[in-house]
């Protein structure tokens, strides 16, 4: 397993801002000093304008670097553009090393699954996951899927990956919840799965596995996942019920796929967030327990 990070990530801030840099350094911290687990580390990829523009107009390209918030909730802020392509570049990094048998996850901010063609929303700045799947497809990856396990639906993975031969998005999320997308299948290759609020842990669990197993009918040849962990109980931003053994069983459940995957940060405000990464990875790696 290969952890794909940047120092870098952790020097912007908006002050009392959920989406902090803590959420990467603190989990850095723990796996850094973990022994359960044989961890490599690597850095971001490079990224090329023009793989942006698989998924990105060239407009929305140029809003970044104006010095203007793009909602209340995602700020602008001196060298976000940068921050933001570090995150895409390590899911590139990571399509890369999944492509050549080695797991990997990106842990990087800011998260990407809402930024979407046009516009940075919702602590979002460029679509992560639907660039990475995008650049997968142009390495020759016949059939993507996308599984994003984030309290709140990626519906900018979903913008961008709606329609687009060989991908597929399927995604499990709370709704009513930020942003309201998410309720009905689009595009003929994005399939949601919604969840109340305070829905109890078995069915959150059995809402997952149909969205598995609609990834597995696609018979992807890599699978990426948005990996949020705010579907936990102490989590300030949701509803989610879910306990840190829920996503031990994820990362396992993934890896019964029998495909190569890699995963990214997404969502996660709560203080447990570096042990919530930890048992996913334990799962990834086919453990049952630490």
């Amino acid at each position: 397993m290969t952890i794909i990070t940047d120092p870098r990530c952790t020097e912007y801030r908006t002050q009392g801002h959920p989406e902090r840099p803590g959420r990467v350094g603190r989990t850095v911290d723990l796996l850094k000093l973990q022994k359960s687990l044989p961890l490599a580390w690597a850095e971001p990829a490079p990224v090329e304008d023009s793989q942006l523009l698989r998924g990105h107009s060239a407009e929305h390209l140029r809003r970044l670097a104006v010095e203007e918030d793009f909602d209340a909730d995602t700020r602008y802020l001196p060298g976000i553009a940068e921050h933001a392509r570090r995150s895409v570049g390590a899911a590139f990094r990571a399509v890369g090393l999944a492509l050549a048998g080695e797991p990997a996850f990106g842990l990087m901010r800011p998260p990407g699954h809402h930024a979407t063609r046009h516009r940075a929303m919702g602590f979002c700045y460029l679509s992560t996951m639907a660039l990475a799947a995008l650049e997968a497809r142009a390495r020759g990856v016949a059939r993507v899927a996308v599984f994003d396990f984030d309290v709140h639906h990626g519906n900018g993975t979903e913008d961008i990956l709606s329609g687009k031969e060989g991908t597929t998005f399927v995604s499990v999320h709370q709704h009513p919840a930020y942003p309201g997308t998410g309720t009905a299948d689009v595009g003929g290759n994005c399939f949601n799965f919604p969840v109340a609020p305070g829905t109890p842990r078995p069915a959150w669990r059995a809402a997952f596995t149909k969205a598995l197993e609609r990834v597995a009918e696609s018979k992807p040849g890599l699978v990426g996942v948005s990996a949020g962990f705010d579907a936990y109980r102490g989590d300030p931003l949701a509803n989610g019920t879910l306990e840190r053994e829920d996503f031990l069983w994820l990362g396992r459940s993934v890896r019964s796929l029998g495909v190569p995957v890699f995963s990214i940060l997404e969502g996660g405000y709560s203080l447990d967030l570096p042990d919530l990464v930890f048992h996913y990875l334990l799962g990834l790696e086919g453990r049952e327990s630490i």
